[in-house]
């Protein structure tokens, strides 16, 4: 059996071994991926503020 890349239980669903994770490990680390995503920026929204910056 395959173990949860989160928490390291023993995965016993087919889905959950084919994903990786439990079932609630899932979600968390689904919550976390989001808010770690909504919190980039590009690198063209960097050179606007750069830019910005710059002219004040």
């Amino acid at each position: 059996m395959e173990a949860c890349k989160r928490c390291g239980r023993k995965l016993k669903t087919p889905k959950s071994i084919e994903v990786g994770y439990g079932a609630s490990c899932k979600q968390k680390h689904d919550e976390e991926e989001a808010e770690f995503l909504k919190r980039q920026i590009t690198i063209y929204e960097e050179l606007a503020f750069q830019e910005m910056v710059g002219q004040c």
